[in-house]
């Protein structure tokens, strides 16, 4: 079985009100179209809030065609690390594709190469221009969320220090350019919602 976890419990504070997660775009929540677009690669959904975020996504995510589950910040605002973390802890398989919420173009195909990457490792991360994309990764659940505890520990909270403790796969360059390049793009303010939905549309 795979998971597949989306970050959500983020404050949104370029985007302003109401939750970025729960932004209309062309009729239908962000989160859900984030949700809709990894489905083809995963078997089940994790959804990483705030406990004061829970029942909109979860209204959000009614009829979604895999089982929904959420992992909620038991200490909210500490950062998208701590946020895959508890994700992470929720996920009831051996590796888990973490995405952001704000990801509405994420290629499906590029998450079922990234868990065939990740396949005897502990985890799979492209990387774009020389930077890992963190929360657009497939890990090894228990692994990832460990090396999250421990970079928490030490008061590191660079998103990237997991991987300092990790095997992670680089997906890049030629193998990274065979998928959908708007699978990273971010919609985190409101002009980003307005030229996506013309896209969807």
């Amino acid at each position: 079985m795979a998971a597949g976890v989306v970050v959500a419990g983020g404050r949104s504070t370029r985007f302003g009100e109401p939750d970025k997660a729960l932004a209309n775009l062309a009729g239908v929540p962000m989160v859900r179209r984030v949700a809709d677009r990894i489905a083809p690669a995963v078997d089940a959904l994790v959804l990483n809030c705030r406990a004061d975020q829970r029942e909109g996504l979860a209204d959000a995510l009614a009829g979604y065609d895999h089982p929904v589950s959420f992992a909620v910040d038991p200490e909210p605002d500490r950062g998208p690390m701590a946020g895959i973390r508890t994700g992470l802890r929720t996920a009831e398989s051996e590796y888990a594709a973490v995405v952001a919420c704000d990801m509405p173009f994420v290629d499906p195909a590029l998450v079922a190469h990234l868990f065939e990457r990740a396949a005897g490792r502990d985890g799979a991360v492209p990387r774009l221009d020389g930077y890992f994309e963190p929360i657009h990764a497939v890990y090894r659940a228990d692994a990832m969320a460990a090396a999250c505890d421990r970079a928490l520990e030490r008061g590191d909270r660079r998103i990237v220090a997991p991987f300092e403790d990790l095997e992670i796969a680089a997906v890049e360059g030629e193998e990274l350019a065979r998928f959908a390049g708007d699978s990273f793009e971010n919609v985190n303010t409101r002009e980003a919602l307005a030229d996506a939905a013309e896209r969807v549309e």
